[in-house]
């Protein structure tokens, strides 16, 4: 990656320093060109003021002994018939081929040369002379010399060059420390992921010293690792239990069928009223143990991202189809709270099937006398609660009976201990919460509160509402 980069660098910067150094000529040739141009219209003008009966030579000599050339500027005025005239400096120039070439043929308009004079080159302009009629008698040739142009562009690729090799130097430095630091976090992912195909899920990354905050991506990575890979522990940890729960929740019911099958195995003649009941007792363990793994599927298949299938329900006729349901469980003092005219945005079966989990718990913890509410209501938030006036829950168990297989006290044995699971496991899933609030001896109050976006506006009425 260094080489490439480094290549990459060397390329682009070389090619940046070419053009640099190509526009310093340009610009540089440019003003040269600019100065060598004005020589032509100012010795034509100087000419057209000559004094009257001076010949085009001897105001010629004059004009090269007084005319004030820049530095390094040659001067060379070659007249038809007459010897060439050149400026101090520019006898060499004067008699090159190319000088007497133009003397003998005047250029009918300016023309541009590059012109070596020994081991010195010049860029030579040759410009017609014409008299006032417009008739060509010589060339007034101008030139200078093109030795500071090489001193000067050299230095430009000097410090241009220079500055390249410092750019590079920095870029592949700091790309190499960027690099070090991140294929350092790279390679600890690396090995953390070998470590975590074998199983040791235990550790962090963390940040080592000088390798960035949290806010950074590399930091970002090393977070997201960390989290990844404690959720994956975490999982395999509620799997192991799990696995052990229910190993622990199905072993019961097996012992007691086959407790029963031996028994009535061992009598040689049982008669039919033993068979009937065993076989009921038999089928009453496996109709529990079907509802157990029932459930386990459903919490399962809670973590799937499609297990909540939303649609649009009218609340009001959902809540009292839900209270219908529910009065004709038990004998207890039913009421349902006002409902608001609304349309939420559930998935109406699954919410339905964790009001009566929380509806049943409510059965089992009450008595004939009691009494069980269902109510549901809207604001910020959608929420539905059951509250019953039972046996209430210990305060040291309200923090557990949501986990699995955990039975509040109230209840005893029965049920699988999965329900309130299922129940947290809906609300989960549709973006919200459960609340428990419960006093011992007095009753307790469960809710399921749903964020306020499956709460849809418009009210109820539209015809795709359904329930």
């Amino acid at each position: 990656m260094l080489v490439v980069h480094g290549v990459l660098l060397v390329a682009v910067l070389g090619t940046v320093t070419v053009e640099v150094v190509h526009g310093f000529s340009s610009h540089y040739t440019h003003t040269i060109v600019t100065d060598l141009s004005e020589e032509g219209p100012e010795y034509a003008r100087a000419a057209a003021q000559r004094p009257a009966g001076q010949t085009m030579e001897a105001f010629s000599r004059g004009y090269l002994e007084t005319h004030v050339l820049a530095g390094g500027h040659l001067l060379v005025v070659g007249l038809r018939g007459q010897a060439i005239l050149a400026s101090a400096g520019a006898g060499a120039l004067a008699s090159r081929p190319t000088v007497a070439g133009w003397v003998v043929a005047p250029p009918l308009r300016s023309e541009l040369r590059d012109v070596a004079v020994g081991t010195s080159r010049y860029l030579v302009l040759a410009s017609p002379i014409r008299t006032t009629g417009g008739s060509t008698v010589g060339v007034l040739v101008a030139a200078a010399s093109l030795a500071g142009l090489a001193a000067q562009r050299d230095q430009v690729l000097l410090l241009a060059a220079g500055e390249a090799v410092v750019a590079v130097a920095a870029g592949l430095l700091s790309s190499f420390l960027v690099m070090r630091r991140l294929l350092h976090t790279v390679g600890a992912v690396t090995e953390a992921a070998v470590a975590a195909s074998v199983g040791d899920l235990g550790g962090r990354l963390g940040g080592a010293p000088g390798e960035g905050g949290a806010g950074d991506e590399v930091g970002r990575l090393r977070a997201a690792f960390d989290q990844m890979r404690e959720r994956i522990a975490a999982g395999l940890d509620a799997q192991r239990q799990l696995l052990s729960d229910v190993s622990h929740q199905l072993r019961t019911p097996l012992t007691v069928a086959r407790g029963h099958l031996e028994v009535l195995a061992r009598n040689p003649a049982p008669e039919r009223a033993e068979m009937v009941e065993t076989t009921a007792r038999v089928i009453a363990e496996l109709e529990g143990m079907s509802v157990l793994v029932d459930r386990l599927l459903l919490l399962g298949r809670s973590f799937a991202p499609d297990f909540v299938e939303a649609a649009p329900v009218a609340l009001r006729a959902f809540m009292g189809d839900l209270f219908a349901a529910a009065r004709v469980l038990a004998e207890r003092g039913w009421a349902l709270a006002a409902v608001p005219d609304v349309v939420v945005v559930v998935d109406g079966p699954k919410l339905r099937g964790a009001l009566l989990n929380l509806v049943d718990n409510a059965v089992k913890a009450t008595g004939t006398g009691d009494g069980i509410e269902l109510g549901a209501r809207c604001a910020t938030e959608v929420a539905f609660w059951v509250t019953d006036t039972g046996s209430g829950i210990a305060a040291a168990a309200q923090g557990e009976v949501f986990g699995r297989f955990r039975r509040s006290g109230s209840s005893g044995r029965q049920g699988t201990g999965l329900g309130l699971a299922i129940v947290e496991a809906v609300a989960e899933a549709h973006g919200g919460r459960v609340g428990l609030h419960s006093v011992e001896g007095r009753g307790t109050t469960v809710e399921i509160v749903l964020p306020g976006s499956c709460l849809r506006p418009g009210g109820v009425g539209s015809e795709d509402d359904d329930g």
